[in-house]
Parts: structure tokens; C-alpha cells; sequence
């Protein structure tokens, strides 16, 4: 046995040797490659676009919310993972960027911390768009509406309880203390102002199924063709329906000093509270599209609402996610050429 152990170690060291040596080449390269990645200069975002959702793929099927930003700005773009975020990150030459976040509050703000912390990415002068679809309550607005908010305001952070154990006809929640600057947000009104200028006037499109269901509602904004309009936008993970709840919405918005209540959606509050926390909400925009209302019409009720019979559907989902872009494109591509006057923020009008 000593005489075959005492003949392998030449061997033996000879091996450990070229392992080491293989092992002093990896390590030689493996920091190059890390300095490589480290070392690049971040992505200077001039506009980011957040959309929630996308029926299918990014083009060439039936699109959602991100299709026809993406066919606008990135069909060229590689792919940027980033860890944490539910989809990938697209940017093009100009600091165009923007990615799919994810449904709800909790989905699309984790979904955006990701991606502001991110290190291949600058936002220190970036602008954003909150993209989506939402419904909106007839007394104010209308299916194919596109819908500039001026305030986002939390549906959820408060206290409710059951109609029937309250005064009958009273409302059904109470602001919890304590989280007044997390609730709301006012958006700068002067960026509001720009948006509206520069795209009240975008050709809407609308569809014929949406012009007849719209007459199903005996209300004037709701039987109007499409517009673009402004108003507070209520972020909830509660799909709520009916005009008891469309009532509350309203009655929170002004318990909380805002504007009328015009949209429903479930992301714009929540994305504006992470932005809040690393940049800032001055240069923040939320832009939503109205695809069905918040009530049934008085001849359903709200069950009869919330599960239409085939064919008892709002038409102008294709119409209207379409709107959002031709409006939203308008402010974006404003910003990105103009880029030297609204690089240190919002110009005066």
C-alpha cells in the first residue's frame, strides 16, 4: 500500500495543479465579465409605460393593454429581465421603455420597485404613463373614453361594513387615520394640463356594438360617442359594480378633496406610492381607457350585469385600448422630441 500511495502523489499533485490553474483562469475571466455587466452605463428613461396586461402575445394577436405601445415603440427591442418584475422590460433608442407590471395594487407595484431599483436603468428625469383599461360610471363617462387623471385616490384603505347594519342610505366607510399620505395623490396638475392640449383633440375610434349598448343607459355622458377627459381615477383591488358602490366611490373622492370620481381601476394609486418614494410623483401620469361601466343599465340588475347573457356584452374593448395609445402617443412622443425643455421637468405652459 505505501508504495502505490507514495507513487500517486506525483500524480496527485500534478492534478491538483492544472485544477488550480483551470481554477485561477476562471477567476481571472469570471470578474472581467462582471465589470463588463457592472461597468455599463444605465438606461437614461425618458418616458416609462406601464401597462397591467396583455391578452396574448405582444403583436400580432388580439391585443390588450400593451400591444399597441409595444408595436409603436419596441417590435425591434431586445428583452431586459429583470428580477422581480412579473414581465420583461423593452426600450428603444430614444428612453422609450415600458413593460407589462401585472393586475392589481400588490402585482404592479412590486412589479415597478423592481424595475425603478434595477441598476440598468436611470429614472432620475422620467416621465410615466400608467396605461390600462377601467370601467367608469355613466353619470360621467362613456365606453372608448380615454381618461387623464388628475387625482389616484386608494379604495380600499378604510373601514366598511355591511349596508344593513347601517342608517339605510348612509355610507358603508370610514378613512382609516393614520394613512393620509398614502391614500391619495394628487397628480401635477401643469403635466395634466399638457396632456389634455396635446391630445383632446385625437381622433377617437368607436365601434358599433359600443354605440349600441351605450343606449341601454338613460344618462347623457353615457350615450355620447368617446372623448377624452379628466377626473379622479380609484385604485381598488375590489372589483366593485353596482350604483350603491359606484355612489361610494364617488363619495370618498370628494371625502378626500378630489376631483369627481370618473374611473375604476386597480393599479394607479399603488405604482404612484413606489414612484412617490424614489423620484417622486411630479412627472406622473395615469391614462386609462373606459371599457365597460360601473353599473348595469335600470332594466339589470348588478348580477345580471357582472355575468351578462352572450351577446349582452359592452362592445369596444378593441376600439378603445387602441384610443389609449393614440392618445397616450401623442404626450410621449411630445416629450421625447422636445426632450431638451422637459428634461428638468414639466415646462410652463
Amino acid at each position: 500500500m505505501f508504495s502505490f500511495l507514495h507513487s500517486f502523489q506525483p500524480a496527485r499533485r500534478l492534478l491538483l495543479a492544472l485544477a488550480a490553474a483551470v481554477s485561477i483562469a476562471g477567476c481571472s475571466t469570471a470578474p472581467s465579465a462582471t465589470t463588463t455587466t457592472s461597468n455599463a452605463a444605465p438606461i437614461r428613461v425618458k418616458v416609462f409605460v406601464a401597462a397591467m396586461f396583455e391578452i396574448g402575445k405582444n403583436t400580432g394577436d388580439r391585443a390588450g393593454e400593451f400591444q399597441h405601445w409595444y408595436e409603436q415603440y419596441w417590435k425591434d427591442a431586445t428583452p431586459i429581465t429583470v428580477p422581480g418584475a412579473l414581465g420583461a422590460v423593452y426600450c428603444n433608442a430614444d428612453g422609450v421603455c415600458g413593460a407589462v407590471l401585472g393586475m392589481g395594487k400588490v402585482n404592479s407595484s412590486s412589479s415597478m420597485q423592481a424595475i425603478l431599483l434595477n441598476p440598468k436603468f436611470d429614472f432620475a428625469q422620467a416621465y410615466y404613463v400608467i396605461s390600462g383599461v377601467a370601467g367608469t360610471p355613466p353619470q360621467r363617462g362613456t365606453i372608448g373614453d380615454v381618461s387623464w387623471g388628475t387625482w389616484l385616490v386608494d379604495y380600499d384603505l378604510g373601514h366598511r361594513w355591511a349596508p344593513e347594519e347601517n342608517t339605510p342610505g348612509a355610507p358603508t366607510f370610514m378613512p382609516r387615520k393614520g394613512y393620509e399620505e398614502y391614500r391619495r395623490f394628487q397628480l401635477n396638475p401643469l403635466l395634466v394640463d399638457w396632456a389634455m392640449n396635446l391630445s383632446v383633440d385625437a381622433p377617437l375610434k368607436d365601434s358599433e356594438g359600443a354605440r349600441v349598448y351605450r343606449q341601454r343607459y338613460p344618462d347623457e355622458a353615457a350615450r355620447r360617442g368617446p372623448s377624452v377627459i379628466t377626473g379622479t381615477h380609484m385604485t381598488g383591488d375590489t372589483f366593485f359594480h353596482g350604483p350603491g358602490m359606484s355612489k361610494q366611490a364617488q363619495y370618498i373622492a370628494k371625502l378626500y378633496g378630489a376631483d369627481d370620481y370618473v374611473i375604476t381601476e386597480m393599479e394607479a394609486a399603488a405604482i404612484a406610492l413606489v414612484v412617490k418614494r424614489t423620484h417622486g410623483t411630479d412627472r406622473l401620469m395615469s391614462l386609462r381607457g373606459a371599457v365597460n361601466f360601473d353599473q348595469g343599465n335600470p332594466k339589470e340588475t348588478t348580477l345580471q350585469h357582472l355575468d351578462p347573457a352572450p351577446g349582452e356584452t359592452a362592445g369596444g374593448f378593441a376600439e378603445t385600448v387602441e384610443n389609449v395609445a393614440l392618445v397616450g402617443t401623442r404626450v410621449v412622443d411630445h416629450i421625447v422630441r422636445n426632450w431638451g425643455q422637459w428634461r428638468g421637468g414639466v415646462p410652463a405652459r
